[in-house]
C-alpha cells in the first residue's frame, strides 16, 4: 500500500533534492572523463576478437595457428561435428596452447561486438536503458530536408513520459545502427521478429524486429534490461586490471545519458532543445542532468571577462609599469602594518616598518581616545625588550621619535580628523613621585 504521505509534505525536500543533485553531478564529473576510455576499450576489443575470430575460421579442425603472439589449436572434437551438422558451420572453438583453456570465440567476439554497440548508441543518442531495448528496424527513418539533403532520424518509443520522440542521428550514431542492422541481414534477409517482454508493464509486446537481439545456442532473444548492464559492468572490471580510477567503478546507462546531456548543453546547444531530444517535459529536470565543470565555469568566466573589456577603452588594460607594479607589491607590506599597532593613517609610508629588535616603535592602544583621563600613548621598545628605566640613549631615541612622530602632523587611526597629538617621552614615573630628568 503506498504511504499517504507525499515525499512534497515533508521537512526538508528541498534539501535533500538538493544532495541527490550533488551526487548525481559529482558521478557525471567522475565518469566524464573516462568515458572515451571505456569506449576505445571496447572498440579496441572487438576489433581485437573479429580479426582473431577470422583466423580461427581460416584454420582447419585440428590445426594449430598464431595470433597476437600466442599458440592455438582449432578444436575438432564430437561435440563440435554434432553442431557443425545442426547448424550447417563449425563452430569456431579452440584451445590455447600455453595454459589449455578451451573457449568459443565466436561466442566471445558476438559479446564485444554487442558490448561496442551498447556503448556507442548509448553514448550518442542519451536514451534510457528501457528505450534502448526497444529500438527497432522501424525506428529508423529518413527525414528529407527543404536543401535536398537527407537526413537519419531514430524513433524512440515512448517508455518513461509516454511521449513518443524523434532525434536526429549523428553520423557516429548512424554508423552503429548500420552496424547492428548488417550483423542481423549477413546470414538472412531480414531482422528476426521476437517479442520482447516488458517487467514493468508485465505484458509481452507484438513480434517486431528488434535491433538488439542476438542467439544465443539455437534461440534468440532480445537483450533485456539486466543484460545490458552486465554487458556495461565487464568492460569496467576488465579495465580496472590496468588502469587504477576504474577500481570500483560502473557505468549505467543513465550515466551516459547525464554525460551526453552536459555535453550537448556544455557545447552551447539551448538547454530547451536538450530537453526535446531528451525527452523531458520540464527544462527544471534538463538543468538536474547538466553538471558544471571547474573548466567550463573558468573558460566562461574568462568569455565573460574578454566580452566585458572590449566594451571598456584599451588604455585601461595596458600593462602595468614598473613603478606600478613595485607600488602594488608594497601596497601588501604597507596595509600589514597598518593592521597591526601602528599609529599612522592607511597607505602611508611608516618608519616601524621592519624594524630591528631593540628599535622603539609607536604604539596606539585603543583605550587612547582624546578626553579619557588615560589618554597616553605609549612608546616602547618593538618586541618583548624591557622598557629601559633609565636616561640612556634608547630612551632619548624614543623620545625623539614619538615627538617625530607628533609633531609631523600625522595621526593614528582612530582618532577623530583635525586632532593633534604629541606621544610624552617616556619616563620611569611611579604613582605619587614626580618624573626624573632624562638629562
Amino acid at each position: 500500500m503506498p504511504c499517504p504521505v507525499r515525499d512534497s509534505e515533508l521537512r526538508g525536500r528541498n534539501g535533500r533534492r538538493r544532495r541527490v543533485v550533488e551526487r548525481m553531478a559529482d558521478r557525471t564529473r567522475e565518469r566524464q572523463p573516462l568515458l572515451p576510455v571505456l569506449a576505445e576499450y571496447v572498440d579496441q576489443h572487438h576489433r581485437d576478437l573479429e580479426s582473431f575470430l577470422a583466423a580461427t575460421r581460416a584454420a582447419t579442425p585440428g590445426q594449430e595457428f598464431t595470433h597476437h603472439g600466442r599458440r592455438y589449436r582449432r578444436t575438432s572434437s564430437r561435440h563440435d561435428q554434432d553442431r557443425a551438422q545442426a547448424e550447417g558451420t563449425m563452430p569456431a572453438r579452440v584451445i590455447d596452447q600455453a595454459d589449455g583453456r578451451t573457449f568459443n570465440v565466436a561466442t566471445e567476439e558476438d559479446r564485444a561486438f554487442w558490448e561496442w554497440a551498447i556503448v556507442e548508441t548509448l553514448r550518442h543518442s542519451g536514451c534510457r536503458i528501457e528505450e534502448l531495448s526497444e529500438l527497432a528496424h522501424l525506428s529508423v527513418r529518413q527525414y528529407r530536408r527543404p536543401n535536398g539533403e537527407v537526413a537519419a532520424l531514430l524513433v524512440i518509443a515512448p517508455s518513461k513520459t509516454d511521449r513518443e520522440r524523434v532525434i536526429p542521428m549523428s553520423a557516429e550514431l548512424f554508423a552503429v545502427i548500420a552496424a547492428i542492422i548488417r550483423r542481423h541481414l549477413r546470414t538472412q534477409p531480414a531482422i528476426p521478429l521476437l517479442p520482447r517482454y516488458d517487467k514493468h508493464e508485465r505484458v509481452w509486446s507484438k513480434p517486431m524486429p528488434f535491433l538488439f537481439q542476438r542467439k544465443l545456442g539455437t534461440s534468440r532473444a532480445v537483450l533485456s534490461a539486466h543484460t545490458i548492464q552486465r554487458m556495461l559492468e565487464r568492460p569496467c572490471l576488465a579495465l580496472a586490471q590496468t588502469r587504477p580510477e576504474f577500481t570500483g567503478l560502473t557505468f549505467t546507462a543513465h550515466d551516459f545519458r547525464r554525460i551526453f546531456t552536459t555535453e550537448l548543453v556544455n557545447s552551447g546547444l539551448p538547454i530547451h532543445i536538450g530537453a526535446a531530444l531528451l525527452g523531458h517535459a520540464s527544462l527544471q529536470t534538463t538543468r538536474g542532468y547538466v553538471a558544471v565543470f571547474n573548466e567550463d565555469l573558468v573558460r566562461h568566466y574568462q568569455a565573460f571577462l574578454d566580452r566585458r573589456r572590449q566594451l571598456r577603452p584599451a588604455d585601461e588594460y595596458r600593462p602595468p609599469t614598473g613603478a606600478e607594479w613595485t607600488e602594488f607589491e608594497e601596497h601588501f607590506d604597507k596595509r600589514k602594518v597598518e593592521l597591526g599597532t601602528c599609529g599612522r593613517p592607511y597607505g602611508t609610508p611608516c618608519q616601524h616598518e621592519l624594524p630591528a629588535s631593540d628599535a622603539p616603535s609607536c604604539r596606539w592602544t585603543p583605550r587612547c581616545w582624546p578626553g579619557s583621563m588615560r589618554s597616553k600613548p605609549t612608546c616602547s621598545p618593538a618586541g618583548n625588550a624591557p622598557r629601559p628605566r633609565d636616561g640612556t640613549a634608547r630612551s632619548r631615541d624614543s623620545i625623539s621619535l614619538c615627538h617625530s612622530c607628533g609633531t609631523s602632523g600625522r595621526t593614528p587611526s582612530g582618532l577623530p580628523a583635525g586632532s593633534s597629538w604629541a606621544c610624552p617621552p617616556f619616563t620611569s614615573r611611579q604613582p605619587g613621585k614626580e618624573p626624573r630628568d632624562p638629562s
